[in-house]
């Protein structure tokens, strides 16, 4: 047997906490984020639509 051989065991790795919080906040972020926008962006669009001093074109039938 050696004496300086490494035991069996690999050395254990640092849990990385903080590193899994930013990931999973950025996470969050990447699925929350858009959806959010898109809907604040679209209700919007639609009031400056419906409050546009031009008038639209309507079909008539």
């Amino acid at each position: 047997m050696e004496s300086a051989s490494q035991s069996d065991n690999p050395p254990e790795q640092p849990s990385g906490s903080l590193a899994n919080l930013i990931g999973f906040v950025i996470a969050l972020m990447t699925l929350f984020l858009p959806v959010f926008a898109i809907a604040h962006f679209s209700s919007s669009r639609t009031d400056l639509i419906e409050n546009s001093p031009y008038p639209l074109l309507r079909s008539i039938e």
